[in-house]
């Protein structure tokens, strides 16, 4: 298992740098936009196209950063207010959700789309770019969404199995009279 969570970390920090980069490379790039737009006046030709690329990446693979970190938007208001274990088989039904879509739509489908777009080699018109490279996020973003998403899983149904041990709290309130005062006290 030490292993496995070695290989999570390294994988967890090249997305992360891999976001900076593409982050770094579209604000650089939409400053130059404005730059030839505004101080130039004669604007940029591929600036736009590029920062439509790159917001396809950072969105993207950010996505997939969100999800590993545990920050991945969810509306968890109603199911705070489920019991425990009825939170736990939602967070496992969830998990599972993701991970299907994740692999057979984004990895799957990301795949025969970028195989396509290759094979009939579609160019962007400003960069001359072959458009099945821009897809390729479609398919990386989803083989790191499924990867954690199985993680998520495999960690929901791990504490669905564990014994439950009450909270020292509860313990206390709900010991009897001369060991909770005991418990306090001491």
């Amino acid at each position: 298992m030490r292993f496995l969570q070695i290989v999570k970390r390294v994988l967890d920090r090249c997305l992360e740098v891999l976001v900076i980069v593409v982050m770094a490379v579209l604000v650089l790039d939409v400053l130059w936009q404005v730059f030839t737009r505004l101080i130039l006046k004669d604007p940029s030709t591929w600036t736009e196209e590029l920062a439509v690329f790159m917001l396809i990446w950072v969105s993207l693979l950010g996505a997939a950063v969100a999800l590993g970190r545990g920050a991945h938007l969810g509306i968890d208001y109603f199911v705070g207010w489920l019991p425990a274990r009825a939170r736990l088989g939602t967070e496992v039904f969830v998990f599972f959700c993701v991970s299907a879509f994740s692999f057979l739509v984004m990895v799957l489908g990301g795949i025969d789309l970028v195989a396509s777009n290759l094979e009939l080699g579609q160019e962007s018109p400003a960069l001359r770019v072959k458009v099945g490279y821009v897809y390729l996020a479609v398919p990386i973003s989803g083989f790191f969404l499924t990867l954690y998403a199985v993680i998520g899983l495999v960690e929901r149904l791990r504490d669905s199995c564990r014994p439950r041990r009450p909270h020292p709290v509860r313990r206390i309130l709900h010991a009897p009279a001369s060991v909770a005062s005991a418990s306090i006290s001491s």
